[in-house]
């Protein structure tokens, strides 16, 4: 069956999902979905006997059906090989009263890694099977994770170039080093003077300018997007929630068919909206447990109805999650709307407009697998204490956000269900607030002795993606503020 895809915002004109993965974000502002949500037709048990790359395969291939089977094939195994450092791809380790979902193995040490190992392939596939002549120009705005993800898929790929836009002070150390040294020729990296929503928000308005289109197009460019409001990013990450249920049936914790729990760090929404496809394919997902940190607009949102971003933004321990517009909510709301681009047009135009929406009583009964708690940074840091000292397994500030909303979760509801926790990066990623959490005495060491002092207490060998860091020289140094984000790009791309 094929899948096209249209825009939550749109008239109903469709695409096939090349073009979508191309465009990143539709000429009418909307992202893109599915025109329906594909069922996952292969018997559990055969699933559970794939690996990561098997199963990759079988979820990639439902939504993408314009690609043909060799060309998806060949995207997953350039994406999910020796990049990885483990076999499995994704780990899942059982700690306390849940599995913790390890998404983290790949080359930057986040979760991002998952799906931006193969945009890149997805893309270029894309554009030739699109007989696309122009290169493509990835704009990214980054909270911490996706920018070096994005950029360490992307460098040197020919055909492209990779614009990526961060806070200046809003990521940990670690994260802005991993981006400052990024190697390739195509990559170029700006710290902007505000946070990550201005961030986002510049290069939405980017996608949306039709006189910088034509100026990039005479160029030889056109855009596109590495954000989690690209389909071919939401998509890959669907894979490891079928993943995750078919390997705990493999190893006899569920029985096929037992529902389980999903608990997921959100920032952007991509990550939880991905676990509630693959509910959507038949995976007998049960309820989403939707944790914030201090910018708590989510957990606002499931408790009200209504969406207000007019508030206070908190830089945190967890800065992937700073973030007070959750892009991919618009798909979910889409969704619950009744497909009703009409409505959700008027909902995101309020948003825009004013900061706010309300959502309909309708349209919050579709919300009901929905659970949405937060952890202040006290609880955050309590959490990794208290977890390293149960089982002396070190989370990082995102998953421990994560582990204590679904402690509240329990608490709140009794429900024992087997879940899965999605940790999104490791702890070396956050070293000073990690370490500082089990013990205050690693406040004054510099990062990298943080590193080693993380290795003696975890056990766990410190990744290359640290080591490599260590001593890169730094390569990119510009910053700009937010309203510069246009000239900016011109200037790379010598347009002026």
């Amino acid at each position: 069956m094929q899948v096209l895809y249209k825009s939550t915002r749109g008239t109903g004109d469709k695409i096939t999902a090349s073009q979508a993965i191309l465009k990143g974000l539709s000429d009418d502002g909307g992202l893109f979905v599915p025109d329906s949500i594909p069922k996952l037709d292969v018997d559990p048990e055969t699933l559970s006997k794939m690996n990561y790359q098997e199963i990759a395969y079988e979820v990639m291939s439902r939504f993408l059906t314009d690609f043909t089977e060799e060309e998806l094939k060949a995207c997953i195994e350039k994406a999910y090989d020796s990049k990885f450092d483990t076999e499995e791809i994704v780990p899942l380790v059982k700690k306390g009263n849940a599995y913790i979902m390890e998404l983290f193995h790949g080359p930057t040490i986040a979760f991002k890694d998952m799906a931006l190992s193969i945009l890149p392939h997805l893309l270029t596939t894309a554009a030739k099977k699109n007989q696309v002549k122009n290169d493509i120009v990835i704009l990214t705005a980054t909270s911490g994770d996706t920018g070096k993800a994005a950029m360490a898929g992307f460098a040197d790929v020919p055909g492209t170039k990779i614009i990526v836009f961060y806070p200046k002070n809003g990521v940990s150390p670690v994260q802005e080093k991993q981006m400052v040294t990024q190697k390739g020729e195509n990559t170029y990296v700006v710290g902007i003077t505000g946070n990550f929503d201005d961030a986002q928000t510049g290069v939405k308005k980017m996608f949306n300018d039709h006189e910088l289109a034509k100026e990039l197009d005479q160029a030889g460019y056109q855009f596109s997007s590495a954000n989690s409001i690209n389909i071919g990013r939401l998509v890959p990450q669907v894979a490891y929630y079928v993943y995750a249920y078919v390997k705990l049936m493999e190893r006899g914790e569920i029985q096929n068919g037992q529902e389980i729990n999903a608990v997921v760090p959100t920032g952007n929404f991509g990550n939880i909206l991905a676990a509630y496809y693959a509910k959507q394919m038949g995976i007998p997902y049960g309820k989403f447990i939707c944790a914030s940190n201090e910018n708590k607009v989510l957990y606002d949102f499931f408790r009200t109805g209504c969406y207000d971003r007019n508030r206070e933004f908190i830089l945190t321990s967890s800065p992937s999650m700073d973030i007070l517009i959750s892009s991919n909510l618009e798909r979910l709301i889409y969704r619950v709307a009744g497909e009703d681009s009409e409505k959700n047009r008027e909902l995101m135009g309020e948003l825009t407009k004013t900061g706010t929406y309300h959502i309909t009583p309708e349209m919050e009964d579709g919300l009901k697998e929905f659970y949405g708690n937060y952890a202040t940074e006290e609880e955050t840091a309590r959490t990794i204490r208290k977890f390293y000292e149960e089982n002396q397994y070190v989370l990082d500030t995102h998953t421990a956000v994560a582990a204590e909303v679904y402690e509240k979760y329990l608490v709140e509801t009794g429900d024992e269900k087997p879940a899965v926790i999605a940790s999104t990066a490791s702890p070396y990623k956050f070293t000073r607030s990690v370490l500082t959490a089990i013990d205050p005495k690693y406040g004054d060491m510099d990062d990298f002795t943080l590193a080693e002092e993380l290795e003696k207490l975890s056990g766990v060998k410190i990744p290359k993606a640290i080591e490599e860091i260590r001593t890169a020289p730094v390569r990119h140094n510009t910053v700009a503020e937010a309203a510069d984000m246009p000239q900016v790009v011109k200037k790379i791309l010598k347009i002026q």
